[in-house]
């Protein structure tokens, strides 16, 4: 029993630091994934109301959550042309 314990021990030790080292980048990827997403819920509104909407016009109508943002708290905004921005980085 103390083997097996000493041996999920080390494991730990070894993944957690390669999960904190990284996790900057899997907030960038989730982020990325995040954008597209909304870009999907931009085209699925331009089909049902046949205008480009607004951030607002997502999250009132339900296609969007209420606060949309990234994983790492970064904002989106979105132009006029229905494309989607980063607007800047949270923590």
């Amino acid at each position: 029993m103390m083997i097996v314990l000493l041996i999920i021990t080390i494991l730990v030790l070894i993944a957690i630091p390669n999960v904190t080292k990284h996790s900057k980048s899997i907030d960038e990827k989730g982020c990325g994934a995040y954008v597209k997403m909304v870009e999907g819920q931009i085209q699925a509104y331009k089909m049902d109301e046949k205008k480009t909407p607004s951030l607002a016009d997502l999250t009132s109508k339900d296609y969007l959550p209420e606060t949309p943002v990234c994983p790492d708290g970064s904002s989106l905004e979105i132009d006029a042309e229905g494309k989607v921005k980063v607007a800047n980085a949270g923590g």
